[in-house]
């Protein structure tokens, strides 16, 4: 298993490198980072303009940058931002911290929601319990994740102002004073800043998530070997949850593992919404500025992420299925 996954990981290399060097040179193709520069009234001093030139290295050609990019990645050195002159690294180490909490976090939910309906829905198939699941499922699907966070942030608002209390946040990640709470007052503000973000970032991967879930179920428990297990004598419960579930859950986590791209792209609209200070404002203000070293340094963390979570579920199949074998 061990060497399956560093086999992975190796072979990872070549997309993530090739990955990078296309948004890297999409984003410095698409326009000027000094332009704002010379466009000011009155404009930079052409000799100004001429040592941010070739401080940032925009004389060279588009594979000169990439590769001195690259090498100073490979040394820890994600590079400075073109326009705010703030470190990539060191961005992207505290915003990471931030989003990733909002993902994991809503990708649990969703997938406990998930399996939960999923269970019951095939178990009690075509009962009350089961349309309602099915009726609320598509309903969410047909909602744009951008659509449901202004929604639930307008409700919010209405409410905290209705009430008089501040019960809903719906700015930022932490309050302003957040520095100055004890540990457990931490904990607690950061908890309440990520109920409505995740509950709008969950709502959509669990919709569908759970009509996987629910398909493969009604697979299994209609299979030979479900009906041998019970005509054996087993009980249902120990059918359901030995064999039954084990097996289900394999399409789940296949499917899990292919959305986490979309779910980092669901982030950064729910961050905005939000206006959370993570990878989403950096990913917007970096394209916005046409800063290569900040789209690049992005995508790069985000490919890893997706690697990992794809590794991740390659191991958790030979877990529920033991006729599987990473050799």
């Amino acid at each position: 298993m061990f060497a399956y996954v560093v086999r992975r990981l190796i072979a990872a290399i070549p997309v993530l490198v090739v990955a990078s060097f296309l948004a890297y040179a999409l984003v410095a193709l698409s326009g000027d980072p000094l332009e704002p520069m010379k466009l000011r009234n009155p404009p930079a001093p052409q000799r100004t303009i001429d040592l941010e030139t070739q401080r940032l290295g925009l004389d060279d050609n588009i594979f000169a940058r990439y590769g001195h990019w690259l090498w100073g990645v490979l040394h820890g050195n994600f590079g400075e931002s073109v326009q705010s002159n703030y470190d990539i690294g060191d961005n992207l180490a505290r915003s990471s911290v931030v989003t990733l909490r909002l993902v994991v976090v809503a990708m649990l939910l969703a997938l406990i929601l998930a399996v939960l309906t999923g269970v019951l829905s095939a178990v009690r198939q075509y009962s009350k319990f089961d349309y309602t699941t099915t009726f609320l499922g598509f309903v969410f699907l047909a909602m744009p994740s951008f659509w449901i966070a202004i929604v639930l942030k307008d409700f919010a608002v209405r409410y905290n102002k209705a009430t008089g209390t501040t019960v809903f946040y719906t700015i930022g990640e932490t309050s302003q004073n957040y520095d100055s709470l004890s540990a457990a007052g931490k904990f607690g503000d950061i908890v309440g800043h990520l109920v409505l973000p995740t509950i709008s970032l969950a709502l959509i991967s669990y919709a569908a998530w759970s009509r996987y879930q629910r398909a493969a179920m009604l697979e299994v428990l209609n299979s030979d070997y479900v009906r041998l297990a019970r005509a054996k004598g087993l009980t249902w419960r120990k059918v359901l949850v030995k064999h039954v579930l084990r097996t289900a859950l394999i399409p789940l986590v296949t499917v899990t593992a292919l959305d986490i791209a979309a779910i980092l792209g669901g982030a950064v609209i729910t961050e905005t919404v939000f206006n959370w200070n993570g990878l989403g404002r950096m990913l917007l203000t970096g394209v916005s500025r046409a800063d290569t070293n900040a789209v690049a340094g992005w995508l790069l963390l985000a490919g890893l992420v997706v690697i990992a979570f794809n590794v991740i579920a390659d191991v958790l199949y030979a877990v529920l299925d033991p006729r599987i074998r990473h050799d």
